[in-house]
């Protein structure tokens, strides 16, 4: 997965589409007479916050926007303004929903069966993704693809109070995706990466006699206030998932398969084994 990344302080780099959201907040609450503070009293956030999205400086999450929609009419304007944010270069369509949401978490769950998560990727790693993808991708769309990507990656260290959890199967580093040279320098990240007082990765081992996240790859994200989202990703398609008894099975699935993975210690040492027989 890849999204648009963050810029100083957590808060998402200013973009067209968010300027032009902020935009429309800021002409209909200046059009009901309501200043900053007043319309975050009506909405339930400061009067910062409100200033941050005016300025597209910060990515509004749903709770803000259907509050924001009441507070100035409802009229739907802020809904469709919404509908076109996070439209990036490097984005796939199904997945710039989640990528705002990613922005503002304070915990964000991720289990991948398939690669190495975005999150986690080097360059080099990502870029062979990219030269493998089908139909192929012009250098253009690569180069876009990998800012996304790189981007996205800041969230790590300038979200320090964003909890961040990885499961990943021991055998997406085994398959050696671009070449030895290309794993060592993929472990040796992850590894520097663990090191983060936020960031908990953890292997699960190749062979596992009981394994609850059969079913395929499972992100888990819990908002500001507290809401929790999922998504799925598959063949050139992604599920956005707001279905609560849906999120409590996949997160039921994710607590048992951090009970089933390696540990965080064990997870470690497997990873440099598994570097030093490249």
């Amino acid at each position: 997965m890849c999204s648009m990344g963050t810029g100083n302080g957590g808060e998402p780099e200013s973009s067209m589409s968010l300027r032009q959201f902020g935009a429309v907040v800021q002409a209909l609450r200046e059009h009901h007479g309501l200043s900053r503070e007043e319309l975050g009293d009506l909405v339930g956030y400061s009067k910062h916050t409100v200033a941050s999205i005016e300025l597209g400086r910060r990515m509004p999450d749903p709770d803000f926007v259907e509050a924001a929609e009441t507070a100035v009419g409802n009229t739907g304007a802020l809904r469709r303004a919404a509908e076109h944010l996070g439209r990036e270069p490097g984005l796939a369509s199904w997945f710039r929903r989640w990528a705002g949401l990613e922005q503002t978490a304070i915990s964000l769950c991720n289990y991948e069966c398939r690669m190495i998560p975005g999150l986690l990727q080097t360059e080099g790693y990502a870029r062979q993704l990219f030269a493998d993808e089908l139909p192929p991708l012009n250098d253009d769309q690569i180069e876009a693809s990998w800012a996304a990507r790189a981007k996205r990656q800041l969230l790590l260290h300038e979200r320090p109070n964003t909890a961040f959890s990885f499961i990943i199967e021991e055998h997406a580093f085994l398959r050696q995706t671009g070449g030895a040279d290309v794993t060592r320098q993929l472990i040796d990240h992850v590894l520097d990466t663990a090191r983060l007082r936020n960031v908990q990765i953890q292997v699960m081992p190749l062979i596992q006699q009981s394994h609850a996240g059969l079913h395929g790859p499972i992100a888990l994200l819990e908002t500001p206030k507290h809401k929790w989202f999922a998504y799925s990703e598959g063949q050139e398609s992604g599920q956005f998932i707001a279905d609560l008894k849906v999120i409590s099975v996949l997160q039921s699935r994710y607590a048992t398969m951090r009970s089933q993975a390696l540990t965080v210690r064990d997870s470690v040492s497997l990873l440099q084994r598994i570097r030093g027989d490249l």
